[in-house]
């Protein structure tokens, strides 16, 4: 679809695992649904350690999550990834993914917003579901 994200994120995470791009898209999908789970166990921590949850709360969670993967995460993808090239040193034959960039900009201009709604309303969901005990 032009105009939308380019970011594939299962390939991002998979390629750090594997080369092949078929095998990469199942395990980094795999991967982020792990991470979420994690995520998800973090969050009702959270909850637990303020003895309170609401979509608001989460949604603020969110926000901050996705803050934090926009600016710190982004920017060490090319330290962390073993075929992502840098923007400093360029790219070599084994890695050849492109850096996303400040914000992950390299992969659209859409991407900033839509990474940030995504785990605004991640936060939400799990805010209004997950009631601290």
């Amino acid at each position: 679809m032009a105009g939308w994200s380019r970011m594939d994120m299962p390939m991002m995470l998979g390629t750090m695992f594997v080369e092949d791009p078929d095998r990469a898209r199942v395990i980094g999908f795999m991967a982020h649904v792990m991470n979420g789970y994690v995520f998800a166990l973090v969050y009702a921590g959270a909850f637990a350690a303020l003895d309170r949850a609401s979509w608001w709360l989460g949604a603020g969670f969110g926000a901050f999550h996705g803050a934090a993967a926009l600016t710190i995460v982004m920017a060490m993808m090319p330290g962390m990834h073993p075929r992502m090239a840098s923007e400093r040193a360029g790219t070599t034959l084994s890695q050849n993914l492109e850096p996303p960039g400040m914000l992950g900009l390299n992969y659209g201009a859409r991407v900033p917003a839509i990474t940030l709604l995504a785990h605004v309303l991640y936060g939400a969901i799990l805010g209004a579901f997950i009631q601290p005990s």
